[in-house]
């Protein structure tokens, strides 16, 4: 399978269905690249924990998934984009149990936790990008 035969698939987040869409996208994108099915569970849950941030803090933006290689091995890479008001302290956001909505606060730190790569920039009033991998089981049998 060649990774550059196929396209990213940018989602946007306005209401609480393209979340699902989301979460269905990345899921169907890592059955096609092959990934474990714990695998495409946990990219799943963190597509929809970062489309649910997108949602519910700034209201809009958009969830990219590309497919990556790097040394021969395939990737996914989820990228969270939205123009909200900002994090005002990524390292408390990224504690477990943390929230400003009265959820749970595992999102960020779960996210973090599922995937092999993490990556967030956020600057107040311009918006918050969040930049995640996940690379097939096949590196990790390697």
């Amino acid at each position: 399978m060649v990774v550059a035969d196929y396209s990213p698939e940018t989602i946007n987040i306005e209401q609480e269905s393209d979340i699902v869409t989301a979460r269905q996208v990345g899921r169907n994108m890592s059955k096609l690249f092959c990934f474990g099915t714990i695998t495409q569970s946990r990219i799943a849950t963190s597509i929809s924990e970062l489309a649910r941030n997108i949602y519910l803090y700034a209201g809009t933006g958009t969830i990219t998934i590309s497919p990556i290689e790097r040394g021969g091995v395939i990737g996914l890479q989820i990228t969270a984009n939205d123009s909200g008001p900002g994090i005002p302290d990524i390292r408390q956001a990224l504690d477990d149990g943390y929230s400003t909505s009265g959820a749970l606060g595992a999102g960020l730190p779960g996210v973090r936790r599922m995937m092999d790569e993490f990556e967030i920039h956020s600057t107040l009033g311009e918006g918050t990008r969040v930049v995640v991998v996940k690379w097939s089981d096949q590196a990790k049998e390697e």
